[in-house]
């Protein structure tokens, strides 16, 4: 099996704003102290969870240097640094590899709808840029619209040294179970997907970019150590314990992050709000939150 070349448990962070919709500094380094501190190996800036399409070129790069700089050498920082525009995407890239960065998150280009030779000569473009920068593509349908199958993901570990992992984010763990037999064995597969993790560790999956280990670190972290020690019955006690946070943070009539922030602001984590066009959870969507925390016993 592969090895977590970023860590198991990795964040991917919300991003903390100021009531004017600025980024909150203070808030950005209590919060990657608190991850740090609660189970997460390593923290992805400026992914999905982190609100990545409303932020500037500059501002990704002062939270890539932020973030690196507050973790040192506590944990990985993996930055977002895809986009659905080549060059922009690779201009990002050498920033964040000079910045000092562990790694990089490459998404499928969302609304381009490439074909999936255009998909391989995208991501190869932007690791060739970074030879000394390890790289994670990011399969995530639901967002980008178009779904990166087996062979492209299995083509691009064999034939770029530097694409070293990827985050499943498809919700098939056929295809999972078919990219890790089918992959490099030193090749790592993360799950995108919080409730798919298990599962995924069980078919040679190595661990999760998560959104719910914001509040259930701990927990998150305690699975995988049990699953790998061969405690299959505590690792599936522990995934059910998170199945409630889960579901409150993924509900359906809003998107993540946007439940995710009300616990974390409740919690005096303080994230502030959100950027248009994302808007901040009602009082019915705050309620599911409120409770859960209450009874799993966060609050």
């Amino acid at each position: 099996m592969a090895n977590a070349i970023f860590g198991q448990v990795l964040t991917a962070m919300v991003t903390p704003f100021h009531a004017d919709g600025s980024i909150n500094d203070a808030g950005v380094i209590k919060l990657v102290n608190h991850l740090l501190e609660t189970g997460s190996d390593g923290i992805v800036v400026c992914g999905t969870t982190g609100e990545s399409p409303t932020l500037s070129h500059s501002e990704k790069l002062h939270l890539f240097r932020l973030v690196k700089q507050t973790a040192g050498k506590r944990g990985t920082v993996i930055a977002g640094t895809g986009g659905n525009d080549t060059a922009a995407s690779i201009e990002l890239t050498k920033e964040a590899a000079e910045i000092g960065v562990d790694g990089a998150l490459l998404v499928v280009p969302p609304y381009n709808k490439p074909s999936m030779e255009g998909l391989y000569r995208h991501f190869r473009a932007i690791a060739e840029c970074v030879p000394n920068l390890n790289c994670m593509v990011y399969n995530v349908p639901s967002r980008t619209a178009q779904n990166m199958d087996t062979a492209t993901t299995v083509r691009l570990a064999k034939d770029i040294p530097n694409i070293v992992a990827t985050k499943e984010a498809s919700g098939n763990l056929v295809q999972m179970a078919e990219i890790v037999a089918e992959s490099p064995s030193d090749f790592a597969v993360y799950s995108g997907d919080d409730g798919l993790t298990l599962p995924l560790l069980a078919v040679g999956g190595v661990g999760v970019v998560s959104v719910i280990a914001h509040l259930v670190g701990r927990r998150m972290k305690e699975m995988h150590t049990a699953f790998f020690a061969g405690e299959l019955t505590r690792a599936a006690c522990l995934n059910a314990q998170m199945l409630p946070i889960l579901k409150a943070c993924f509900q359906s009539t809003t998107p993540s992050p946007v439940p995710l922030k009300a616990g974390l602001n409740r919690l005096g984590i303080e994230v502030g709000g959100l950027r248009l066009p994302l808007v901040e959870a009602n009082e019915s969507e705050q309620a599911i939150m409120f409770r859960t925390m209450e009874r799993m016993g966060l609050l």
